[in-house]
């Protein structure tokens, strides 16, 4: 399959672009970017062409791996399905929930296979995980993800900055709490130091979660834990070596399946939407202060 890459940061070159370049079963042929020198850099990189024409980069490529803040990508997301490319989303799928329903509505007029890059959710030690959370008789779970920007790749990030830790590593908690524990109805949330949040979540069949993030916690205390709980004890889900290299190449491979099978991926743009309705009813929560409902 023939992937173009969107984007031009730090994430597209040294996970998309990367992973797709030394792909067994991909072939990089092509970057854009809203900034034409930026994209010819990446591209030359990797000995492609750069571009910051779209529609020229549609036009030869089957498949397109967005590396490009969420107001971005969903719109370039619902062009690229129009056009017939199947979709390789990153998380969150948009910010708000009507964005990303749209999205979903062009992969459904055009046919097209769409996979959102949780990145844990395409590591080894997640599968065996969600297997054996499948196999057992569920109470509750937690996730805790602290860490900080300062230093990192992604410290002038302006939406992860404007968003913080909610619209950034939410998706990824939500991601391993949701398959484990069901479909969240109602969400209680509690703002913290900077950007940190606490969340309560309650799922189908009277089921509960909490959610600590933050991107502003001292480096010393950052770390990240998740686990369930139920009649079997607690499951711990264990780091796991693999790189998000090799995560996104799974992905790769998942959505080259989907696309030849024509059959739906659990990690697909309409499960990216339900994360984000999730996401829309926290913020509501933040700034309310109350219990808010996730419609469905």
């Amino acid at each position: 399959m023939r992937f173009g890459v969107l984007g031009t940061g730090h994430w597209a070159s040294a996970v998309h672009a990367t992973s797709l370049a030394e792909h067994p079963d991909a072939e990089l042929v092509g970057v854009w970017g809203r900034d034409l020198a930026k994209a010819k850099a990446v591209g030359a990189r990797f000995d492609v062409p750069g571009t910051d024409d779209v529609d020229a980069l549609l036009a030869d490529v089957d498949a397109v791996s967005f590396a490009l803040p969420p107001d971005v990508q969903a719109p370039l997301a619902e062009r690229a399905a129009a056009a017939g490319k199947h979709l390789l989303l990153e998380k969150p799928v948009a910010l708000s929930t009507a964005a990303a329903d749209r999205v979903v509505a062009a992969t459904e007029a055009a046919g097209v296979a769409s996979v959102v890059f949780f990145t844990a959710r395409f590591r080894t030690a997640t599968s065996t995980w969600l297997e054996q959370a499948a196999r057992t008789t569920l109470a509750g779970g937690s996730m805790t993800w602290l860490g900080s920007l300062a230093g990192s790749p992604f410290e002038g990030s302006p939406w992860r900055a404007e968003h913080g830790a909610l619209w950034d590593i939410g998706p990824h908690a939500l991601s391993l709490l949701v398959p484990a524990l069901g479909r969240v109805t109602a969400v209680l949330a509690g703002a913290g130091l900077r950007d940190t949040v606490h969340l309560v979540l309650t799922h189908e069949q009277g089921r509960a979660s909490t959610v600590t993030l933050s991107h502003t916690v001292a480096p010393l205390a950052g770390g990240i834990e998740t686990w369930v709980h139920g009649d079997a004890g607690r499951l711990v889900l264990l780091p796991d070596a693999d790189s998000a290299v090799t995560a996104h190449q799974v992905a790769v491979q998942e959505l080259t399946a989907a696309a030849l099978t024509g059959g739906a991926h659990p990690c697909d743009a309409a499960f990216g939407r339900d994360v984000v309705r999730v996401l829309e009813a926290a913020q509501r929560a933040l700034r309310s202060g109350c219990r808010e409902t996730v419609a469905w």
